[in-house]
């Protein structure tokens, strides 16, 4: 078969996988010769803590890529000594220079990627695009992180969706079985090529790009592809009661997933369509597929509305008077190192500083407190979990942020505010994940560990518990502060 390209160069970023890769794909279907490159961009990098778990995850999914590289060309029948040779070409720099260089030097024709619909990526991608333009290689992008994006639908009136629900009805309607369709890899896997020999080198160390090591295993974090498989297998015997089982963060509920949907080490369209395919009958897999959903529709928000990135999505919202002052910063940094007072906030705080994880749940309860308990801008929170989420993704944390300060596209009514106390009551009932991150209340009866400044003197005494010393006194009265919130919202009931 004529191929259109003698060579191909695959530029991997937020889709650390070989299987159901769309660009991958079409290089081999395209080009006689494949190459691969990853770039660790020290763009990004420089501003990152040494410590990043991030950082950590990609590199351990990288050398699981490169060996799978090498082992689709043993599958598709190149000899051992030059399949030895295949493999993942793995940089640090800016790829502005790095890219273009590289392509170049292999003599490639087109560089392949993905789309990244990120404001800064769009930047990135056209400045790679020009200088690629100017020694006349084609930068080509395809659909790969959702599984519909953009402008793919839209409203009758050919808008983009703001608000879920119609969105939700409107994707199942328009789904098709060809759109969960994996993109064919291993029968086209023969193009891949060797590494030029100076470029054929394991992936680097951490510390060879800067940073410090990092036991992932340790958190219970699975890398790579053969880890979002296993994690994915072992959701499917749970699938059926996500419903149920979802909101509870002392219970296995979730899939696990959303580190490797960021980093692209598992395939949208793979999960989407073990979904799909139960949906009708199974409540728990229906829950599961909206939450995909969920993920495309803040995608397509972030692509068709950029603002949002820096700004409220209803403007009105930007009227607001956060607590900017030494206040604010006080109570930001009680949040931040969770000693609020209030143990389901502060518990969750301590599973993302020790762990880079959230429980979903969670995450609306921490910041619909720290937005309407503690009236701090919600952009505080948003950069907060973006340094310390493992699985942080622009659109999906801040639809989330914007939604929980009622200031994004279909919000939560400004007026309806989280109490932290009935929310620890009905999500974490017998204090379970309370007690698991917060040791020193273990002592406190499911009665008690919920609010513990109204637990009776006795109480306390017999679980060895002094509030103000061993566990913080509220930093605010929840009722009070409600009071307050409804008042500061109150420029955008007279915008209405």
């Amino acid at each position: 078969m004529h191929k259109t390209f003698s060579t191909g160069l695959v530029w991997f970023r937020r889709d650390l996988r070989v299987a159901d890769n769309a660009a991958l794909s079409h290089a081999l279907i395209n080009c006689t010769k494949v190459h691969c490159v990853f770039v660790f961009d020290t763009t990004i990098l420089e501003n990152l803590p040494k410590a990043d778990r991030r950082v950590a995850f990609i590199r351990e999914s990288l050398v699981d890529l490169d060996a799978q590289l090498r082992q689709e060309a043993q599958k598709a029948g190149i000899s051992p000594k030059i399949a030895s040779q295949v493999g993942l070409i793995v940089l640090h720099g800016n790829p502005h220079k790095e890219i273009p260089h590289l392509a170049k030097s292999l003599e490639a024709q087109v560089v392949f990627a993905n789309h990244d619909d990120e404001p800064t990526a769009q930047s990135r991608d056209a400045q790679v695009r020009g200088a690629l333009a100017n020694a006349g290689i084609a930068l080509h992008t395809y659909k790969d992180h959702v599984v519909f994006e953009r402008q793919e639908v839209l409203t009758l009136a050919g808008n983009p969706y703001t608000v879920f629900t119609p969105y939700k009805n409107a994707w199942l309607k328009k789904l098709q079985a060809q759109d969960l369709a994996a993109h064919p890899v291993q029968e086209h896997a023969a193009a891949l090529t060797p590494r030029p020999p100076k470029l054929c080198l394991p992936v680097p160390t951490l510390s060879a790009i800067g940073f410090e090591e990092i036991d992932l295993k340790a958190l219970h974090y699975q890398t790579g592809i053969s880890g979002a498989q296993a994690l994915l297998q072992d959701f499917l015997h749970r699938i059926d009661r996500y419903e149920e089982t979802r909101n509870f963060p002392a219970v296995k509920g979730p899939s696990y997933l959303s580190v490797h949907l960021r980093f692209g080490t598992v395939s949208v369209r793979q999960l989407a369509l073990e979904a799909w395919r139960r949906y009708k009958s199974s409540a728990g897999a229906s829950v599961w597929l909206a939450e995909l959903i969920w993920r495309d529709f803040y995608a397509q928000i972030l692509a068709n509305f950029p603002h949002v990135a820096e700004r409220s999505f209803k403007a009105e919202y930007d009227a607001i008077q956060w607590d900017h002052g030494a206040h604010g910063k006080a109570l930001f940094a009680a949040w931040c190192e969770g000693r609020t007072g209030y143990p389901l906030v502060d518990a969750a705080m301590a599973q993302i500083n020790q762990t880079g994880y959230m429980h979903n749940r969670l995450r609306m309860v921490v910041a619909s407190f720290l937005t309407k308990d503690l009236g701090v801008d919600w952009r505080w929170g948003e950069k907060y979990f973006a340094q310390h989420l493992i699985d942080f993704d622009l659109s999906a944390n801040n639809g989330g942020w914007q939604w929980a300060s009622s200031s994004g596209c279909d919000a939560q009514p400004y007026f309806r505010i989280f109490n932290p106390v009935t929310q620890s009551e009905k999500f974490d009932p017998q204090g379970k994940f309370i007690k698991r991150y917060l040791p020193q209340l273990a002592g406190l009866s499911a009665a008690d560990i919920h609010a513990p400044w109204e637990a009776k003197p006795l109480v306390l005494e017999a679980a060895g518990l002094v509030l103000g010393k061993d566990y913080p006194l509220p930093v605010v009265n929840h009722a009070e502060a409600r009071e307050t919130t409804l008042a500061r919202y109150a420029v955008v009931k007279k915008s209405a």
